[in-house]
This record gives structure tokens, C-alpha cells and sequence, in this order.
């Protein structure tokens, strides 16, 4: 029952993400302002008004409770790295919606994705063995988490005016990681019955992580194309997931050399095509045409004023897709 479950939160992950990027999308258009330096206070009381972005946030939260309750029956490593199939539902639906079909170098990228993270998790799953999860392990995990939160505030608070799509992306999947992690001892402490003063710590943490990686989410669907953030999360998530338990829970203590190195390999290649997909994406060259900036020989185009500049983007974005950006998917 786990793998289904898995491949159901999958599914609900790819629709909610595409409904949300479309929400995110109609309040920068209304609001006049991008949130690619991150969403205002106001923008996230205006995404609270779009249906499509209320449907696309009910879909995540299906998609989280297939999760937990697939990890609940299941062993972490099995069910997920399932959530890569995400990755390919989200592709072909943003293909359909944004009429940006994709290249040769952009499903390239997706390969090199969705293999890496299975050929990573494969070798976990064949070596990998679970123990009891201890008080000094959630201590770790515990110190490690608050450790990371401070480097990518501190990073978002400094260095936000230059940030990114993949800076977003890549915060959000490694918080998901942990949540994964902590949301896996959670259930593990419940079910034995021991729901302790750490139990809760680990709870706290958790919702914290979660909500920290949901505003990494919401300002990443300003900045890049959806299936671009469902790669991220895809890849990253589970590599970081596993990582805590091979290093933090000892679950590869039993691995030869050779499949700690091929974890090495694949979690690289993985990693090479999200990157590969930020740089190739078909929508991401398409919106880079838009830019006012100097390109081969030819004479410098005429940059109008800063002001107009992101309704100018709103107006090319609403020519590629349903005026309305609340109407269904595949309209």
C-alpha cells in the first residue's frame, strides 16, 4: 500500500503545484510587482483570494497526507523517491498549459533526474538497515536543521535582490528532507507510544521547517517555470533524506565502499540535470528573450522604463496561456 500511496501524493504534488504557480502568477500581474526577490506580505494575503491557488494548496496538502501515511507502512527510502513521478506529470501539464514544448537538452535534464534518484535510492534500498531511532539522533537532526535555517535566512535576508529560482528550490528541498526525516521519527515515536517532550521539539520543528520551505516554494513559482521546482524538490528532498539517515542513522553503515562511490555518482547526476533544467528549460530561454539586454552584433534594443517592465512580462506571460489565470488546467 505504501508504493501506491507514494505514486497518488505524487500525482496530487504535480496538479498542486501547477494550480499554485498559476496563482502566484495572477497576483504579480494584479499586484504590478514580481516576487522574484521574494513574495511581499501583501502578495501572500492575495494568493489567499485566488481559487486556484486555494485548489492547488488543498491538492499539496492530499498530496501530503498520501505521503505520511505511505511512510507510515513503508520504509523512508522505498516510498520517497516516488515523488519523482511528479516531475514527469508536471512536465507534460506545464507543456500543455504554457505551449512550451519541451527540447531535447530540456528532457535530457529529466533523465539525468528521475534516473540519478532512483539509481541513488535502489542502492539504498538494497543496503541501507533501519535501527530505532534514538533521543542523540534527533538531537542531531535537531542541531543540524536550526544550523540550515540560519545559513538560508541569513542568505535570503542578504543576498535576496540576487536570488533566484534554483536558490529557492534548492532551500525548499532540503528542508523537505528534514521534514520527511522528522515527520518518519514522529510517526515511528507515536506508534511506540512514546510521545515525549522531544516528540513534541521534533513536531515544532517540523511545521517550522515545513513552513519555511512552503515560502521558499511560493517565491520559486515567481521565479522559474513549475516542473523547474518539482525537479528541485524531486531531487533534493530524497537525497537529503537519505543522507541524514545513511550518515546521522547509520542505515549505510553495512554498504561496501563501492556503493557509498555510486551514491556519490548518482546523487551528482541528479543534480547536474536540475541544474541542467534551469539552464535549458524551453519557458526559461523564452522569458530570457524579454530581457532588454545586448545580444551577438546586432544593435542594443530600446530598454523602456523600470517601471513598465514587469507589466510588460504580466502582458507576455498572459499571451502564453488563458487570460484568466483561475481557469481550469488545460483551458
Amino acid at each position: 500500500m505504501g508504493i501506491p500511496l507514494a505514486l497518488a501524493g505524487a500525482v496530487f504534488m504535480s496538479l498542486g503545484a501547477q494550480y499554485q504557480h498559476r496563482g502566484v502568477e495572477k497576483v504579480e500581474r494584479i499586484t504590478g510587482v514580481e516576487g522574484t526577490t521574494g513574495l511581499s506580505s501583501a502578495q501572500l494575503k492575495a494568493l489567499l483570494t485566488r481559487p486556484s491557488w486555494l485548489i492547488g494548496t488543498l491538492m499539496l496538502g492530499l498530496a501530503i497526507v498520501c505521503q505520511l501515511s505511505a511512510i507510515a507502512i513503508a520504509p523512508l527510502i522505498v516510498v520517497q523517491p516516488l515523488g519523482a513521478v511528479a516531475l514527469v506529470v508536471t512536465t507534460l501539464l506545464n507543456a500543455r498549459i504554457s505551449g512550451h514544448s519541451p527540447t531535447r537538452q530540456s528532457l535530457i535534464a529529466i533523465a539525468a533526474c528521475i534516473g540519478g534518484i532512483f539509481l541513488f535510492v535502489s542502492l539504498a534500498a538494497l543496503y541501507a538497515t533501519e535501527r530505532p531511532i534514538r533521543d542523540q539522533d534527533l538531537f542531531m537532526i535537531l542541531t543540524i536543521l536550526l544550523l540550515v535555517i540560519i545559513v538560508f535566512g541569513a542568505g535570503w535576508l542578504i543576498l535576496r535582490h540576487r536570488m533566484r529560482a534554483m536558490f529557492y528550490v534548492t532551500g525548499a528541498g532540503v528542508l523537505y528532507g528534514f521534514v520527511a526525516t522528522l515527520a518518519k521519527a514522529v510517526i515511528s515515536r507515536i506508534q511506540a507510544q512514546n510521545f515525549d517532550w522531544l516528540t513534541v521539539a521534533c513536531l515544532i520543528a517540523l511545521i517550522a521547517a515545513a513552513a519555511v520551505g512552503a515560502y521558499f516554494v511560493q517565491t520559486a513559482y515567481s521565479s522559474g517555470p513549475p516542473d523547474l521546482v518539482i525537479a528541485g524538490l524531486t531531487v533534493i528532498d530524497p537525497i537529503v533524506a537519505v543522507l541524514i539517515g545513511a550518515l546521522v542513522l547509520g542505515e549505510a553503515d553495512a554498504a561496501p565502499v563501492w556503493v557509498l562511490i555510486m551514491f556519490v555518482v548518482a546523487g551528482a547526476i541528479a543534480v547536474w540535470g536540475v541544474f541542467g533544467l534551469a539552464r535549458y528549460h524551453p519557458q526559461v530561454l523564452s522569458e530570457s528573450q524579454e530581457l532588454g539586454i545586448t545580444r551577438g552584433s546586432g544593435p542594443a534594443p530600446a530598454v523602456e522604463s523600470p517601471g513598465a517592465e514587469p507589466a510588460q512580462r504580466g502582458e507576455a506571460r498572459t499571451q502564453r496561456g488563458p487570460d484568466d489565470g483561475d481557469a481550469p488546467l488545460g483551458t
